[in-house]
């Protein structure tokens, strides 16, 4: 009887207790009930209608990389989409319809979004939280942030509360409302995972990576702080099946209203621009340039009588200071250059050869059209390989015009270090080190006096991308 007495008490100190702590946990947590229904409101679905002529081509070339995903599509199509399996459209036009989000950022109807929820559309129908619906017009879009400003003739909008995302700290509690999927207003919550976040391609916004669950259907809506305050535009998700893996990337806000005041003002983005193709300066890469650490931005090519080559600017350049604003990674640069007036002209703080030098250039405005491409190049019959296993051959005068009179040595074949590290059959060598490129016999001379252990940058040219490669000489 005493033992059940004892048991009886335990037990109920023990739900005590757990209620205990639940109770502490719960009022430790925020509480995002208040958020969802003041600025709920704000928040838009946009839908969007795009006339497709229909074809072969696979109507979703972004699908994830899923197998048995992908042969579902392939064998049963995707339904309601023309020109598929088991469907004929006959040539047929059809429209293509995508969902996105937004909020409103003025109460006479301005709304931001992203470009790529309302690119290339023929219509643009915004749904607000109070079911009207409004045709949009499409103020402007800027692809290189992601950034759109579209307009609804409407008045009285409760309008969004623009707040500071420099004050934004990793683990802070940030939630964001969007239409995932179609299913309006929805409201999903996290932390701030990581700020000034550089992603691939994506050189001109410092993104704020977050754990709050994205998906398609969220792009373009907004990420609030506690206080209610949109801190960023939800924009890309990193996913192997196309859903919330907690990798979320935002716009900070700052950088979004920026580009809106000058899509309302201008219809146009203006941007600084010096014609320079950058990359991440590794340790290997400082090594084999004698620098002591790795800040900076690598200069892998510059751009022929752009604002750069006036300048002074060369390749194997490392730039640590643009404007007085220091370069620790190449993502710093873009940015910074970016946001330089046109016609400015800057202090430029680069290391060269080991030495530090300071230029005076003037920054250009960066062009609407990306620079041309330069040519690829062909296969030409394999020669003697060198000491780190490149086959090397001489550009033809036709192939040097292409590289506006440059020398370059195609890469007949790639073996050995050379293939370990990535150069592949149909590269161009333009430089080793910080030496442009002479002749395949001079380059091999260079190489093969080189000791064993130590590492060289070679600079490559792939299609219209130039980067360098580190190289460990083997033997």
């Amino acid at each position: 009887m005493l033992k059940s007495w004892i048991s009886t008490i335990s037990f109920a100190l023990a739900l005590a207790f757990t209620s205990s702590v639940q109770t502490a946990i719960a009022a430790n947590l925020p509480d995002f009930t208040e958020l969802a229904e003041k600025h709920g409101s704000e928040v838009v679905n946009i839908s969007v209608t795009q006339v497709m002529q229909a074809g072969n081509a696979m109507p979703f070339p972004n699908m994830p990389d899923d197998p048995d995903l992908q042969e579902f599509f392939k064998r049963f199509g995707i339904p309601g989409v023309p020109g598929q399996p088991g469907q004929d459209n006959g040539g047929q036009e059809y429209k293509s319809q995508s969902l996105g989000s937004g909020f409103i950022i003025s109460a006479d109807g301005y709304i931001l979004t992203n470009a790529h929820v309302v690119n290339e559309a023929d219509e643009v129908l915004v749904k607000l939280n109070d079911k009207r619906e409004f045709k949009a017009k499409i103020i402007g879009a800027d692809k290189r942030t992601d950034v759109a400003l579209i307009k609804i003739e409407a008045t009285n909008l409760p309008k969004a509360t623009i707040g500071d995302p420099s004050l934004l700290k990793v683990g802070e509690w940030v939630a964001a409302i969007g239409s995932p999927f179609g299913l309006e207003n929805t409201m999903t919550a996290g932390i701030v995972s990581a700020k000034g976040r550089a992603l691939p391609q994506e050189n001109f916004v410092p993104f704020i990576q977050t754990d709050v669950a994205i998906n398609p259907g969220n792009s373009g809506g907004p990420l609030y702080n506690l206080r209610g305050e949109v801190v960023g535009i939800n924009s890309q998700i990193y996913s192997r099946s196309g859903g919330s893996m907690g990798l979320s990337f935002s716009i900070p806000i700052d950088v979004a209203i920026d580009i809106s005041n000058q899509l309302k003002t201008s219809g146009k983005i203006t941007r600084g621009w010096l014609g320079v193709a950058i990359q991440e300066l590794t340790k290997e890469l400082a090594e084999s340039f004698g620098m002591k650490n790795n800040n900076g931005a690598l200069i892998a090519g510059v751009e022929k009588n752009g604002p750069a080559e006036k300048g002074g600017l060369l390749a194997g350049d490392v730039i640590t200071k643009f404007d007085g604003k220091t370069i620790t990674s190449s993502s710093d640069l873009p940015r910074a250059v970016g946001a330089t007036k046109p016609g400015k002209i800057v202090a430029v703080e680069v290391i060269r050869k080991g030495a530090v030098k300071t230029l005076n250039i003037g920054v250009g405005e960066m062009p609407t059209d990306p620079n041309e491409a330069m040519p690829t190049t062909k296969p030409v019959p394999k020669a003697e390989a060198n000491k780190i296993g490149l086959t090397l051959k001489e550009l033809t005068p036709a192939q040097k015009k292409k590289l506006n009179g440059k020398n370059g040595l195609l890469v007949a074949e790639s073996t050995g270090a050379a293939a370990q590290a990535g150069i592949r059959r149909g590269d161009v060598i333009l430089g080793l080190n910080n030496s442009e490129t002479q002749s395949v016999e001079t380059f091999n001379k260079q190489i093969n006096a080189i000791a064993a252990g130590k590492t060289v940058a070679v600079l490559v040219l792939r299609g219209e991308n130039t980067l360098y490669v580190p190289i460990k000489v083997v033997k």
